[in-house]
């Protein structure tokens, strides 16, 4: 799917929000299984959705459609998968399938390497260089996270921090949010973590941030995150829905930092040697 170019999955994206409550909860339903689509009866979805199938036809006809098998023909399209750019997500695709019999160690570094071959598409590849132009013409570089996700907000600000050092961290108290989203600059740019349980303060957030000018980067995990239409860059990752995992997000933020560092190698260089300089004379690492 191509997030920049009209389709019915980003019609679905800007109408749901101007849609009764039934009709916006079809809608985050279809956004989240538009890939499964393809062979579901309109009784099945409207079961899956939990709404009357009466709610179901509504909302098909308010995305301009006259009957669902004509929405289900699209959407089906829109689900084919393009041929991967990243020769990386071909050589993951060989691991071998998860087997009952498998420690909870290797079915769970399996279903990792599993999410980052979902994950590791070319809208990805597309977005992630966007972000990096983004990051890397920035005055500031804003970080928001909350619940477990402050985890990755604070990883961001560790390794960035080390030769970045345009950094503001917003996660720490959420109770002052509104006061430091309102001192943004136009130049600068929103990185935002946003998963669900979606949170209204990130939400509230991230919208305010947009009406200000600011560029929003939305690392998140569905198309139906609140945040997606605000975002001039989104980076979707697979989540797993047996267990929780950040394993695709932490691969994302480390590729984030490397290619930051590599458009600055110069200067990141010298400050990578000047700061392992100081540690060692302060005795803060050991030097053999």
């Amino acid at each position: 799917m191509d997030l920049t170019h009209p389709s019915i999955i980003t019609d679905i994206i800007h109408i749901k929000e101007s849609l009764p409550k039934k009709q916006r909860q079809v809608c985050d339903y279809i956004l989240k299984n538009y890939q499964s689509l393809g062979l579901t009866t309109i009784k099945e979805l409207s079961q899956n959705a939990e709404v009357g199938v009466s709610t179901i036809m509504r909302t098909v006809n308010a995305l301009g459609y006259n009957n669902f098998n004509d929405l289900r023909k699209d959407l089906y399209a829109e689900s084919v998968p393009a041929n991967s750019k990243w020769k990386l997500k071909d050589s993951f695709s060989d691991i071998p399938n998860e087997e009952s019999n498998d420690t909870t160690l290797l079915q769970v570094s399996k279903e990792s390497v599993q999410l980052l071959d979902q994950s590791l598409d070319p809208d990805l590849i597309e977005h992630f260089e966007k972000a990096i132009d983004f990051i890397s013409h920035a005055s500031q570089l804003n970080i928001l996270g909350s619940r477990p996700y402050k985890a990755m907000a604070l990883y961001v600000e560790q390794l960035l921090g080390e030769f970045y050092p345009k950094i503001r961290q917003l996660s720490h108290d959420t109770e002052v949010l509104y006061d430091r989203v309102l001192q943004f600059e136009k130049d600068e740019v929103l990185l935002v973590f946003s998963f669900e349980p979606y949170t209204n303060r990130i939400i509230d957030a991230a919208m305010l941030a947009h009406g200000l000018g600011v560029k929003i980067i939305l690392i998140t995990d569905h198309i139906s995150c609140p945040i997606f239409r605000y975002a001039s860059a989104i980076l979707k990752v697979e989540v797993s829905e047996e267990r929780f995992s950040v394993v695709p997000i932490i691969v994302l933020i480390e590729a984030l930092v490397i290619e930051l560092g590599k458009r600055s190698s110069e200067k990141s260089i010298k400050k990578l040697k000047e700061l392992e300089r100081v540690l060692i004379e302060k005795n803060v690492i050991y030097s053999y």
